[in-house]
């Protein structure tokens, strides 16, 4: 039997790349080649990236905090900076924790805290059925429950007031704002995944209100935001009753807020 290699042209998928926008190319010319089985593969491939889609949803996963992630076409693909919500929720957060990811997307996050809290509840839940149905994909081997719906509304009313841990990377950006995001999101991925309002905070507003009744005494919220949306919400975090601190990152232009139900 005669075996063909596929041996693909480097240097012209780097230029084909690099002349389509990507800053990467030669990073992203390695993942599309071994993502390929095939000449054919990977010219669809490149085909799909040269047209604007994300490399994530073009190769169908994204890695975050050393996960490999399964991100579905139309599903908000996890950022590096998220990473800084995973570490202030772990610092805050003790041991067997009861744990809510909510705005879970892909269960990106979600994977990351079942990996490094090891809590005793830990269920995700997103208003997208897109993405609830790829977080469901991702956190099926983990046995972690993923509720479709808005916010808390799907969740057990038994967890109310029980919750050790409220993660939530919801939509910041100012509706005005969204038309100013990079292509590759505000293309690709859903309306609901990015647009957080007048302000950016109409979500995230609601999830303080929220986490004031369903965190239990001394447990934790945190939330991702923009530094110059920081004190219009510790403002809201202290007006439910929430005790606020922020987590920066400048390494990874990243920012947490974290906020304490005392009791």
């Amino acid at each position: 039997m005669t075996v063909f290699s596929f041996r693909p042209d480097r240097p012209a998928l780097v230029h084909r790349l690099r002349a389509a926008g990507c800053v990467y190319a030669e990073d992203e010319a390695e993942l599309l080649i071994a993502a390929a089985d095939s000449a054919e593969a990977l010219a669809d491939l490149v085909e799909r990236r040269v047209a604007g889609l994300p490399l994530e949803h073009v190769l169908g996963w994204a890695e975050f905090c050393g996960e490999r992630i399964a991100v579905d076409p139309g599903v908000f693909v996890p950022r590096a900076r998220t990473a800084l919500l995973v570490d202030a929720a772990v610092a805050v957060t003790g041991p067997a924790a009861a744990v809510v990811d909510l705005c879970c997307g892909s269960g990106a996050t979600t994977v990351a805290l079942a990996r490094r809290l090891a809590p005793r509840w830990l269920a995700a839940a997103d208003v997208d059925p897109a993405a609830v149905a790829c977080a469901r994909r991702n956190l099926a081997p983990l046995a972690v429950p993923v509720f479709e719906g808005d916010l808390y509304d799907p969740l057990p009313v038994r967890w109310r007031g029980r919750l050790d841990l409220v993660l939530a990377n919801g939509p910041y950006v100012p509706t005005a704002a969204v038309a100013l995001m990079p292509a590759e999101a505000r293309l690709h991925e859903a309306p609901v995944a990015l647009d957080g309002g007048p302000d950016g905070l109409a979500v995230l507003r609601r999830v303080a209100e929220g986490a004031a009744r369903w965190l239990a005494p001394g447990g934790h919220l945190v939330v991702e935001a923009g530094e110059t949306q920081v004190d219009a919400l510790r403002a809201a975090l202290t007006a439910v009753g929430l005790h606020p601190a922020v987590v920066r990152d400048d390494d990874r232009d990243a920012l947490a807020v974290t906020a304490r139900r005392p009791g």
